[in-house]
């Protein structure tokens, strides 16, 4: 039996449907959540990809906090100059603070409290992909 062209066209936007629903909640750091002492840049290379509409969730206790660095060069460098405060010290308590990836770009997570970020360990980069098709 053959679908007609309607059929087809219905299918695939159902297909469309059932993909953009299945994005995903990540507790960034699993277990360990947000803190001082782990490596976020090895958790995301071995926890991606990620894709767009993922939700990333930071669970932390003050004194840290989750910025949004606008580049590479301000990441590698821990240049809080024109980042955007995305989580205060009092936000990540409790369910944490969810972020959505709504966009295919670039997206540089630092946490700016004593030397989290210059030490290494308190920053990660994710590149949310858009999802295939099932």
């Amino acid at each position: 039996m053959a679908l007609s062209y309607a059929q087809g066209f219905v299918l695939i936007a159902i297909s469309c449907m059932f993909a953009v629903s299945h994005a995903e909640t990540v507790v960034v750091g699993g277990s360990e959540n947000w803190r001082y002492g782990f490596n976020y840049t090895d958790w995301s290379l071995k926890h991606g990809p990620f894709y767009i509409n993922d939700t990333l969730v930071f669970k932390y206790e003050p004194p840290h906090n989750v910025y949004l660095l606008p580049n590479l060069w301000s990441f590698i460098k821990c240049d809080f100059s024109r980042a955007t405060l995305l989580a205060n010290p009092t936000q990540g308590s409790g369910e944490g603070f969810m972020y959505v990836l709504s966009n295919w770009r670039v997206y540089y997570f630092a946490s700016s409290a004593d030397s989290d970020c210059k030490n290494g360990m308190m920053k990660f980069f994710a590149i949310p992909l858009p999802r295939r098709f099932p």
